[in-house]
């Protein structure tokens, strides 16, 4: 990170907490001091959230090198999938990634593409070799401080499905998501029987 980054990321962070602070306070006008947060770091963002599927029961299977080999493989054929959908990559923490879009449509196209080239790439693969990816997506507006943090019901919602519900090859969208993308051409959508908290509905997109 650029010095410039992290003074961004420190001002903001310090700017956030300053008004947390103040809420804290007796007597706080906590919906004035929301409202101000919200003018402040309140911005529309599409949330992706990544994990790969049967990570853990393969790192006790078959070691701690095979687990750098697989999350270097995942980011050698997927990073540049969400750099060409102009997708914002904040952080990864171990096998998953959290990215950003500004366009909803942008982010369904690149989780598409990046199921693909799984399935192409894992066609040549024995079993234990083979990245499988789990997606999960939420749009609606967000807390953005800095440049790798990220706050909302959405995110909350988006890393749930991802991390949590979502089987290998799949991708998983909260209702919000899937309004924003209703008449995107080439994909339909199957209600889940359960949504994640914060989040209406789910969805799971089926290509066509």
């Amino acid at each position: 990170m650029s010095h410039n980054s992290k003074t961004v990321m420190q001002n903001s962070e310090g700017r956030l907490y300053d008004l947390i602070a103040q809420r804290l306070l007796p007597n706080a006008n906590k919906d004035e001091i929301d409202q101000r947060i919200w003018d402040l770091f309140g911005e529309e963002w599409c949330v992706m959230m990544t994990d790969l599927a049967g990570f853990s029961r393969r790192v006790a299977e078959y070691g701690i090198i095979h687990f750098l080999q697989t999350i270097y493989e995942s980011e050698r054929l997927l990073l540049p999938v969400i750099e060409q959908h102009e997708g914002f990559l904040l952080k990864t923490d171990g096998d998953s990634f959290l990215v950003i879009f500004r366009k909803p449509q942008k982010a369904l196209q690149c989780a598409l593409v990046m199921q693909q080239i799984l399935i192409s790439y894992n066609e040549a693969k024995l079993e234990q070799e083979r990245v499988h990816l789990c997606v999960g997506l939420g749009f609606g507006k967000i807390l953005r401080v800095g440049n790798t943090e990220v706050f909302g019901a959405e995110v909350n919602a988006a890393c749930k499905l991802g991390e949590d519900v979502a089987k290998q090859g799949e991708t998983l969208v909260t209702g919000a998501f899937q309004q924003a993308c209703a008449d995107f051409a080439g994909v339909t959508y199957q209600k889940l029987e359960h949504a994640p908290a914060g989040a209406s509905a789910a969805y799971k997109v089926i290509p066509t």
